[in-house]
């Protein structure tokens, strides 16, 4: 299994590189959120330094590009299940699950070099990071990829039609931004929506970038995200490994 997934993990990152239009476009509009709305949240809260706000801010833009980014690879496979690619992979002597692994495997590179660009950018507009945590955020990124990742690929297997799984992801996507607290900090909202957003994990996940990028390297929220994205990326990639194998027959 792990010499077959290598294969696909390598094919696919083949592929990626031979047409990187997607990946750059999944980037723009995060980039986009940098440069014009971090200037806007800044407005808000006079008095805090043009650095501090773009370390609060940043986070927030990089789980946007773990999730969006992992949760719509899906359309891609659902395509390939249409033109009967799928199930001739399924049917061939390789493994079932290192399908799927080799093309989680590729989001998560993915995903981690566009985190890295969204760095470089955040720097360049003045942000001074903690290092350590820029480091452990990127691996936090990598688990919330992996999880997005698989629940995208479970649910591509389960649907396996392009208009039933937008709706699904549309349905799901404003109060996922909301309950993040990725464009506005929660202290800004109603008591309820805070109260919500404890139970939302990816709360948790830009609250523990906030304090990485501080420097808080042992607070809270870092602890229990990780421990969150890692609970919650072992069952999704099972889902889409088992679906996988319920293709195969």
């Amino acid at each position: 299994m792990l010499k077959h997934t290598g294969l696909f993990l390598a094919y696919e990152l083949r592929n990626t590189a031979r047409n990187p239009v997607w990946p750059l476009f999944g980037l723009l509009q995060p980039v986009l959120y940098l440069l014009l709305f971090a200037p806007l949240l800044a407005n808000t809260m006079p008095g805090v330094p043009d650095e501090r706000t773009l370390a609060m801010f940043t986070p927030g833009v990089m789980v946007m590009i773990a999730l969006f980014g992992s949760l719509f690879v899906g359309f891609g496979m659902i395509a390939e299940i249409r033109a009967g690619v799928l199930e001739r992979l399924a049917a061939s002597p390789a493994s079932r699950p290192a399908i799927v692994l080799g093309r989680t495997l590729r989001d998560m590179i993915v995903l981690v070099a566009q985190a890295v660009l969204i760095i470089v950018v955040a720097l360049l507009m003045g942000m001074r990071p903690s290092l350590p945590g820029v480091a452990l955020m990127l691996l936090l990124m990598a688990l919330t990829g992996l999880f997005a990742s698989g629940l995208s690929y479970g649910l591509a297997l389960a649907v396996r039609d392009e208009n039933g799984m937008s709706q699904i992801l549309q349905f799901f996507a404003l109060p996922l931004i909301l309950f993040t607290g990725i464009l506005l900090p929660m202290s800004l909202a109603p008591q309820w929506m805070r109260t919500v957003a404890q139970v939302n994990p990816l709360y948790h996940a830009v609250e523990a970038g906030r304090a990485l990028f501080a420097g808080d390297l042992a607070g809270g929220h870092v602890a229990l995200a990780f421990a969150l994205m890692a609970v919650l990326a072992v069952p999704a990639l099972a889902w889409s490994v088992r679906s996988m194998r319920h293709l195969a027959g």
